[in-house]
């Protein structure tokens, strides 16, 4: 252990959510953290290390709320120990449901592959160990140790409030669940079986899409989260992390506050989707690489997994060249996406006879493979096209060539290549329709798989749910014939859709919806488990048993 040493049309209305639900604090005693719960707010003591308000609301909303605040005047250390043990010890439920559900079975069959894992773990934490050490005033690695802090607390809160011993979770498993994003590219680069896994093929996770008003009256952030929906235990988080950027430079960090979606366990989003305090909302999609040679990059030593380097980038980045560079120090090779990084800070949005303004730097692209990174500002490219998507298809021809974006093209046709990618065609259409959030959004859960052409295929029937802005494989049927998986009838599809706004973002606040799209009208029912063929197969305890939920404006109740 490292710390041994250290798609639905905007539905009929939106829900505006301030919910009140219970309180939490930590208080220090005895050089322990004492954690307290309580329903009313004003019990919370001025003197407490950390506080936070929590709601679980999946059954109503599709969402649970969490938001985190420490206190400015303690230790950085003890800052992130007691917000992990906070959130730990109040969303205890729902992290053992997700742990059963996504990961709980995870080596099962896979003894061999899963040693490898554990190896390349204890390996990598030692090299991190070392580096903290050695670099004790380094901001990078002194960010590094806070997060592993907060997952040490996190694993000892939960276990607090956990009676049945069978249900406790050790700091390993906390780690293991965090690195679920990197735990497919770290099986296959550790153990190179014989075939590829679809999921690294295909990369089929998630949408994306930027989108400037023509008239630069606003500017929209958003992503659309595609998954395996056994995952769809989902959060609203916001952090409030007072930590100086280093030992011994006090100066608050950049990205003290965030909000972003988020799942039971995790203290980072995943999708991935935050709003932070220094003006960036950075985004992702997946970019598949079939390019079995490159996973030879993938090593313990001198590499930090993904999800650790995409928190150190939020939280030290002041720009999107910053973030850029901060995220690929030590890649990793694992979890390879397409970031998009927008910075608020270089938009200023028309308004009446006010002409709006855009400096360099406003959106920066990034793309991950094992051993290399690209990435370029493109504010001009956004500025004369007025929106960037994003579909799991590298943009960058050289990372596209790198990942085998031709031989997938020479084998399995056009929906590999970048433009003509189903997706590809729809955003193009669909964007310039945008007009405001509710058009915004409308794009986001966008799935018309039964009357689109562009979602047609040489299937059996002929189209795919998958060919979609929104996916659902769930509807896809499970005799059909489909040239590749992807395409075909899975437990998986588009599980929520967030965006952002100008105005949105200064308050931290995102427009969401969770669950897979629906719309009637066009043939698209909503997702029921009782009515879903594979659902006796798949864990999904805690899920409410019908997804038809509508899309929300949550607000933080502490700001």
């Amino acid at each position: 252990m490292i710390l041994r040493t250290i798609c639905f049309i905007f539905s009929i209305f939106l829900f505006v959510v301030a919910v009140d639900g219970k309180y939490g604090f930590v208080s220090w005693s005895l050089g322990k953290a004492v954690v307290s719960v309580t329903d009313n707010y004003e019990d919370i003591p001025e003197v407490h290390v950390a506080r936070a308000t929590y709601t679980n609301d999946i059954n109503s909303t599709g969402w649970a709320f969490l938001e985190l605040h420490t206190h400015p005047d303690v230790p950085d250390e003890r800052q992130a120990y007691a917000a992990g043990f906070l959130e730990g010890f109040l969303t205890r439920d729902l992290i053992w449901m997700h742990w059963e559900n996504v990961l709980k079975g995870y080596c099962y069959n896979k003894t061999e592959v899963c040693g490898l894992i554990e190896d390349y773990v204890n390996k990598n934490e030692d090299y991190i160990v070392s580096m903290v050490n050695a670099n004790p005033d380094d901001p990078y690695w002194y960010q590094i140790k806070l997060y592993y802090i907060q997952l040490e607390g996190l694993s000892v809160g939960y276990n607090e409030a956990t009676s049945n011993p069978y249900e406790w979770l050790t700091v390993r498993d906390i780690l293991w669940i965090n690195m679920l994003g990197d735990l497919d590219d770290l099986a296959f680069a550790l153990s190179l079986p014989p075939e590829t896994p679809d999921s690294l093929l295909f990369g089929e996770r998630c949408s994306g899409l930027v989108k400037l008003l023509p008239d630069w009256s606003d500017l929209y952030t958003s992503q659309v989260t595609w998954n395996s929906y056994q995952s769809m235990l989902r959060f609203h988080k916001m952090y409030v992390l007072h930590y100086g950027m280093s030992a011994v430079d006090r100066t608050l960090i950049p990205g003290w506050k965030m909000s972003f979606s988020s799942y039971p366990a995790f203290v980072q989003s995943t999708d991935d989707f935050y709003i932070i305090s220094s003006g960036l909302v950075p985004a992702e999609t997946t970019i598949g690489n079939s390019n079995r040679t490159l996973y030879e990059n993938v090593h313990p030593n001198g590499q930090i997994l993904e999800f650790v380097r995409a928190m150190v980038a939020n939280r030290l980045a002041r720009s999107g060249r910053q973030w850029v560079e901060l995220f690929r120090k030590h890649n990793s090779g694992t979890y390879n996406n397409q970031w998009y990084i927008v910075d608020y800070k270089k938009f200023k949005p028309r308004s009446g006879s006010s002409l709006g303004s855009i400096q360099p730097g406003l959106l920066w692209v990034l793309e991950q493979l094992p051993g290399y990174t690209e990435a370029a500002d493109l504010t001009e490219h956004l500025k004369n096209t007025t929106y960037f998507p994003s579909y799991n298809i590298a943009f960058f021809p050289r990372v596209f060539n790198l990942s085998g974006g031709n031989q997938r093209i020479a084998t399995f046709g056009d929906w590999f290549a970048y433009d003509t990618n189903p997706r590809a065609k729809m955003f193009k259409q669909k964007q310039a329709g945008v007009v405001s959030p509710e058009s915004m959004f409308s794009v986001l859960r966008y799935n018309d798989f039964l009357h689109d052409p562009l979602a047609r295929c040489p299937c059996v029937p002929p189209y795919s749910a998958c060919n979609a802005i929104a996916a659902r494989n769930d509807l896809n049927p499970a005799n059909g014939s489909y040239p590749f998986r992807a395409l075909g009838h899975r437990s998986h599809g588009a599980t929520d859709a967030k965006m952002t706004t100008y105005n949105l973002h200064k308050t931290y606040r995102f427009l969401a919806v969770s669950g897979p799209p629906h719309n009637i009208t066009r043939g698209i029912p909503p997702f029921q488990w009782s009515k879903f063929d594979l659902g006796v197969h798949i864990s999904h305890v805690g899920h409410p048993d019908l997804w038809m939920f509508s899309p929300i404006l949550h607000y933080w109740e502490w700001g």
